[in-house]
């Protein structure tokens, strides 16, 4: 088992920025593929971005590439996701993931664990 509390939301002007952070508790961190999905109202839940167990891969969606980043702490078991000139259409809850899948996961069904959100707005 594997617990994901994420934090670091809030509201924020367009282009402004915010970090993410999600920790991990439990079954060895760096042993999980991890991922941030992102959930719009009315809107399926979407992939943001993943990383590799040991942090050298990261990929990410076409929305937010150049603009966002992904990384990990596998000694603090965190994984973050920095986020740079928002855009109102980035708001969203964000989910951070686990998945003992290895490779380029972007499917939120080969997660296996789940944080339980967090909000982001960017007003305009």
């Amino acid at each position: 088992q594997v617990q994901l509390v994420e934090s670091g939301g809030g509201l924020v002007q367009a282009g402004g920025s915010l970090r993410l952070s999600c920790a991990a508790s439990g079954r060895a961190f760096s042993t999980y593929t991890m991922g941030w999905f992102r959930q719009a109202p009315g809107k399926e839940r979407e992939f943001v971005a993943t990383i590799s167990r040991n942090g050298d891969s990261t990929y990410y969606a076409d929305s937010v590439k150049g603009r966002f980043t992904i990384s990990r702490d596998n000694a603090k078991s965190t994984v973050y996701l920095q986020m740079n000139s928002l855009k109102p259409e980035d708001t969203a809850v964000y989910y951070c993931a686990a998945s003992s899948t290895y490779g380029r996961v972007t499917t939120p069904g080969w997660y296996n664990y789940w944080g339980q959100g967090t909000q982001v707005t960017v007003s305009s």
